[in-house]
């Protein structure tokens, strides 16, 4: 292989391209003694911003409520900038929806505990993520979408 043929995957930069910390219900909602209930959402975006470099982009959200009541809300959309050449087309999907992600997602998670703590509540500490999974069955999603729906088969009985 020559030098122009390696495959090169380089970070260039990571970031935060968005922060949001809301909490409606202060301070009221510090006066609750209620465990509340916390639900994590995850999305992964990427855009080509130039030839071989990508934008990927990770927004996480992290949604606290005690019954209908939102405790808080943070949702953070932590970046990073990757040069990627000399990769072959197939792999790149793959790339960019798992590999990109798990890096960007360690800093994510602290920016959601730091966030939380700062808005005064006990730090969110997410758990670890298997993109290759959620990569997985995003296309097995998109594959059974494709499919016709399958033909039932008539079970009415012959009369004797």
């Amino acid at each position: 292989m020559s030098e122009q043929e390696t495959p090169i995957f380089a970070i260039e930069k990571i970031y935060i391209k968005d922060l949001s910390v809301e909490v409606p219900n202060a301070p009221q909602i510090f006066l609750e003694r209620e465990s509340p209930k916390v639900s994590i959402q995850l999305q992964t975006n990427a855009q080509g911003i130039g030839e071989g470099v990508f934008e990927v982009t990770l927004t996480t959200t992290v949604t606290s409520k005690l019954e209908e009541k939102t405790v808080f809300l943070v949702e953070v959309g932590q970046a990073g900038i990757f040069r990627v050449q000399n990769v072959p087309s197939e792999n790149m999907e793959p790339l960019l929806s798992i590999a990109c992600p798990n890096i960007l997602f360690p800093y994510a998670r602290e920016v959601v505990s730091d966030a939380v703590t700062r808005a005064g509540f006990a730090p969110v500490l997410l758990q670890p993520v298997n993109f290759e999974a959620l990569y997985m069955s995003r296309l097995q999603q998109q594959e059974a979408a494709r499919r016709p729906p399958a033909r039932r088969r008539s079970s009415k009985r012959a009369a004797r």
